[in-house]
Protein backbone atom coordinates (compact mmCIF):
# COMPACT_ATOMS: atom_id res chain seq x y z
CA UNK A 1 0.00 0.00 0.00
CA UNK A 2 1.70 3.43 -1.32
CA UNK A 3 1.16 5.95 1.69
CA UNK A 4 -1.54 5.52 3.86
CA UNK A 5 -2.51 6.53 7.64
CA UNK A 6 -2.42 5.11 10.72
CA UNK A 7 -5.41 4.75 13.14
CA UNK A 8 -6.14 2.78 16.20
CA UNK A 9 -8.93 1.38 16.89
CA UNK A 10 -10.50 0.40 20.02
CA UNK A 11 -14.24 -0.83 19.83
CA UNK A 12 -16.31 -1.57 16.80
CA UNK A 13 -13.81 -1.18 13.99
CA UNK A 14 -11.62 -4.07 15.76
CA UNK A 15 -11.05 -6.96 14.26
CA UNK A 16 -14.36 -9.45 14.09
CA UNK A 17 -16.31 -6.20 15.61
CA UNK A 18 -19.43 -4.71 14.25
CA UNK A 19 -17.66 -2.55 12.17
CA UNK A 20 -14.25 -4.21 11.84
CA UNK A 21 -12.21 -2.36 9.40
CA UNK A 22 -11.24 -5.37 7.65
CA UNK A 23 -14.77 -6.00 6.02
CA UNK A 24 -15.25 -2.09 5.52
CA UNK A 25 -12.13 -1.70 3.16
CA UNK A 26 -13.44 -4.42 1.70
CA UNK A 27 -16.81 -3.65 0.85
CA UNK A 28 -15.23 -0.27 -0.88
CA UNK A 29 -12.87 -2.36 -2.66
CA UNK A 30 -9.88 -0.78 -0.96
CA UNK A 31 -6.91 -2.51 0.41
CA UNK A 32 -7.08 -4.63 4.01
CA UNK A 33 -5.81 -2.61 5.99
CA UNK A 34 -2.04 -3.65 8.16
CA UNK A 35 -2.14 -4.71 11.39
CA UNK A 36 0.92 -3.10 13.16
CA UNK A 37 0.23 -4.35 16.69
CA UNK A 38 -1.75 -4.24 19.62
CA UNK A 39 -1.20 -0.87 22.38
CA UNK A 40 -2.83 1.63 24.53
CA UNK A 41 -3.89 5.21 24.98
CA UNK A 42 -4.45 6.88 27.61
CA UNK A 43 -7.76 7.37 28.69
CA UNK A 44 -11.39 5.54 29.98
CA UNK A 45 -13.90 3.59 27.61
CA UNK A 46 -17.40 4.01 27.95
CA UNK A 47 -20.62 1.65 27.08
CA UNK A 48 -22.71 3.35 25.03
CA UNK A 49 -25.07 0.04 24.73
CA UNK A 50 -23.75 -0.72 20.89
CA UNK A 51 -20.47 0.62 20.82
CA UNK A 52 -17.62 2.07 23.36
CA UNK A 53 -16.82 6.09 23.74
CA UNK A 54 -13.22 6.68 24.59
CA UNK A 55 -12.81 9.60 26.96
CA UNK A 56 -8.58 10.70 26.53
CA UNK A 57 -7.26 11.49 30.17
CA UNK A 58 -3.98 11.44 31.84
CA UNK A 59 -4.92 10.23 35.07
CA UNK A 60 -3.34 6.24 34.28
CA UNK A 61 -6.16 5.25 32.96
CA UNK A 62 -5.74 3.16 29.76
CA UNK A 63 -7.39 1.92 27.20
CA UNK A 64 -6.54 -0.86 24.50
CA UNK A 65 -6.94 -1.13 20.69
CA UNK A 66 -4.72 -2.07 17.76
CA UNK A 67 -2.68 0.31 15.25
CA UNK A 68 -3.06 -0.48 11.65
CA UNK A 69 -1.77 1.23 8.52
CA UNK A 70 -4.84 1.86 6.15
CA UNK A 71 -5.13 3.04 2.75
CA UNK A 72 -5.95 7.15 2.55
CA UNK A 73 -9.13 6.31 0.99
CA UNK A 74 -10.52 4.36 4.02
CA UNK A 75 -10.09 7.37 6.22
CA UNK A 76 -13.50 8.49 4.63
CA UNK A 77 -15.33 5.30 5.26
CA UNK A 78 -14.38 5.01 8.50
CA UNK A 79 -15.47 8.83 9.03
CA UNK A 80 -18.94 7.66 7.84
CA UNK A 81 -18.97 4.50 10.51
CA UNK A 82 -17.95 6.95 13.06
CA UNK A 83 -20.55 9.80 12.03
CA UNK A 84 -17.70 12.24 11.35
CA UNK A 85 -18.67 15.26 8.97
CA UNK A 86 -16.79 18.42 8.24
CA UNK A 87 -18.59 21.23 9.29
CA UNK A 88 -20.86 19.08 12.08
CA UNK A 89 -20.80 18.38 15.53
CA UNK A 90 -21.40 14.78 16.44
CA UNK A 91 -20.74 12.44 19.41
CA UNK A 92 -17.42 11.54 17.37
CA UNK A 93 -14.32 13.39 16.61
CA UNK A 94 -11.26 12.46 14.62
CA UNK A 95 -7.78 13.61 16.10
CA UNK A 96 -4.29 12.54 15.21
CA UNK A 97 -2.45 11.61 18.61
CA UNK A 98 0.56 9.73 18.95
CA UNK A 99 0.49 6.11 20.14
CA UNK A 100 3.66 3.84 21.19
CA UNK A 101 3.69 0.42 19.96
CA UNK A 102 7.68 -1.60 20.69
CA UNK A 103 9.26 1.69 21.14
CA UNK A 104 8.20 3.56 17.65
CA UNK A 105 5.68 6.45 18.10
CA UNK A 106 3.27 6.20 15.86
CA UNK A 107 0.76 9.03 14.77
CA UNK A 108 -2.72 7.18 14.92
CA UNK A 109 -5.89 8.74 13.68
CA UNK A 110 -8.33 8.75 16.73
CA UNK A 111 -12.08 8.99 17.22
CA UNK A 112 -12.98 9.98 20.97
CA UNK A 113 -15.80 11.62 22.59
CA UNK A 114 -16.27 14.29 24.57
CA UNK A 115 -16.43 13.40 28.82
CA UNK A 116 -19.63 15.18 28.98
CA UNK A 117 -20.96 12.26 26.36
CA UNK A 118 -20.19 9.59 29.08
CA UNK A 119 -22.26 11.32 31.81
CA UNK A 120 -24.15 8.43 33.63
CA UNK A 121 -22.47 5.72 31.72
CA UNK A 122 -20.73 2.37 32.42
CA UNK A 123 -16.82 2.85 32.75
CA UNK A 124 -15.46 -0.11 30.94
CA UNK A 125 -13.03 -1.82 33.89
CA UNK A 126 -9.85 -2.83 31.94
CA UNK A 127 -10.18 -0.37 28.81
CA UNK A 128 -10.88 -3.19 26.27
CA UNK A 129 -14.04 -3.26 24.62
CA UNK A 130 -14.00 -6.73 22.99
CA UNK A 131 -13.17 -8.63 26.30
CA UNK A 132 -16.20 -6.55 27.75
CA UNK A 133 -18.17 -7.10 25.24
CA UNK A 134 -17.94 -10.82 24.88
CA UNK A 135 -18.29 -11.09 28.84
CA UNK A 136 -21.81 -8.76 29.12
CA UNK A 137 -23.08 -10.29 26.06
CA UNK A 138 -22.49 -14.02 27.75
CA UNK A 139 -20.33 -14.83 24.83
Amino acid sequence: MSGGVYVFVYGTLRTGEANDMMRAAARHGLPAPARVGAAQIAGRLYDFGAYPGLVLSDDGARTCGEIYRIADALVAVLDEIEEVYPGEAGLFVREVHDIEYEGTRYPCIVYPVAAAAVDGLLCIAGGDWVSYRRERDGR
